[in-house]
């Protein structure tokens, strides 16, 4: 018996962890010849990518539209913009403790290429350009997440507001989400073949990278970020639930774990995150708010990941990581890095002219920052994604108190 439900609750994540050791093993096997595996984790990318639009869609739309109370949309999503906020700003602190204990720049030799022509960027255009476009197909893309989001937010809207006239739709609404969350499910079958080949992909082409001036970063962010993987996450749902929760909570995230590690996206990882959150016990007018915007504006991994740049340049440039003005402005562009930036298109980047603007280093300090995000970028995208799980829990806990999870399942949250 318990051997049954040790391979229920962890089968299909052991499944994954194999297949990924087996690509790890096969990279490093291949070396730069391990590119030919590409093709079969790229399908599996696709799969995701194309599923993902319409289940972001009539997830968002269907719990919206099935609220009974509107004030409560209004609560989640103010105490979901709290939670973003304290988070991230705890995320930067951790960092900057981090950067204190183990300066980056110690040792490192980084030439600086040649100055970059880079265009200006108009702040208020970008916002213009995350939050609508301006053709009705572009809306269904996942290049306009942000775009998308808030459309369905209006189509939920607007079929609560219908009352009676707008009820078949809502049923359709509802049905479209079973659906897509049933192809997810599908397409999770081919996982251990897409996972496993992009893992070869990435250690075969990309492992010798970190052999060399940029060690140092991968030295201090890769364990600064697991630690407050597990730590952080840890105390945020031991505070929603209680240790029965914490339990829980790592028994459902492993799938979620290795899917955002490997595709290094929080887009591709909504629907394994959206079904772990169920298995966790988050309502699903919580989790199918929380987690798709989360994967849009809440990064804690980008948070960390701006403190190890600016700490950086500093560094390298000679330049004093100590007053307290150098630090709060840190803080604040971390802030900005890790939840509004991150909807914009482009918003890694313009957080990274913001870093070099706003300090006043050449432009040519560019380069180096855009190799520190490619690097950071595996441990930080599972932060990421797993912190959305984590912030919908602690919406639950402070809309639902403390039983908050007394309805929950084997499966997850009872429906009734």
């Amino acid at each position: 018996m318990q051997s049954n439900k040790f391979l229920k609750n962890y089968g299909f994540s052991l499944i994954l962890f194999v297949s990924i050791l087996f690509g790890s093993f096969s990279g490093m096997l291949f070396k730069q010849d391990a590119v030919m595996f590409k093709p079969l984790g790229d399908i599996f990318l696709n799969l995701l990518f194309t599923a993902v639009v319409p289940l972001v869609f009539f997830s968002i739309s269907s719990a919206i539209a099935g609220m009974q109370d509107a004030k409560r949309l209004a609560k989640i999503l103010g105490t979901m913009m709290l939670i973003f906020v304290l988070t991230g700003m705890i995320a930067a602190v951790v960092m900057i403790v981090a950067v204190k204990i183990f300066p980056l720049a110690q040792g490192i030799n980084i030439a600086l290429p040649a100055p970059l022509t880079v265009e200006s960027y108009s702040l208020a255009q970008q916002i213009v350009k995350a939050v609508t476009v301006t053709d009705f197909v572009e809306i269904f893309s996942k290049k306009n997440m942000l775009a998308l989001i808030l459309f369905s937010a209006l189509m939920g809207l607007a079929t609560l507001f219908a009352g009676e006239g707008g009820r078949p739709f809502a049923k359709f609404l509802v049905s479209g989400n079973v659906v897509m969350t049933k192809v997810i499910k599908l397409i999770m079958f081919y996982a251990p073949v897409g996972l496993g080949a992009y893992f070869a992909y990435l250690v075969g082409v990309f492992g010798p990278q970190l052999m060399g001036s940029y060690l140092r970063v991968a030295l201090l962010y890769y364990p600064v970020a697991f630690l407050y993987f597990i730590f952080a996450f840890s105390f945020y749902v031991f505070f929603a639930g209680g240790l029965k929760a914490v339990k829980t909570f790592w028994q459902n995230m492993i799938s979620t774990s290795l899917t955002a590690w490997a595709t290094g996206s929080s887009v591709a990882t909504i629907p394994v995150n959206l079904e772990a959150a169920n298995k966790n016990g988050v309502p699903q007018d919580i989790s199918e708010v929380v987690i798709p915007l989360g994967a849009t504006i809440h990064m804690e991994g980008s948070c960390l990941a701006a403190i190890v740049k600016i700490s950086l340049l500093f560094g390298i440039f000679h330049m004093d990581f100590s007053s307290p003005g150098v630090i709060l402005t840190a803080m604040g562009i971390a802030l900005l890095s890790g939840t509004v930036m991150s909807g914009i298109p482009g918003g890694g980047f313009i957080g990274e002219l913001l870093i070099v603007t706003l300090y006043g280093f050449p432009i040519e300090a560019l380069p180096v920052l855009a190799m520190v995000g490619t690097i950071v970028d595996p441990p930080a995208t599972m932060v990421n994604a797993v912190g959305d799980n984590v912030a919908s829990m602690l919406v639950a806990r402070v809309l639902g108190g403390k039983q908050w999870r007394k309805n929950i399942t084997g499966n997850g949250i009872d429906a009734g």
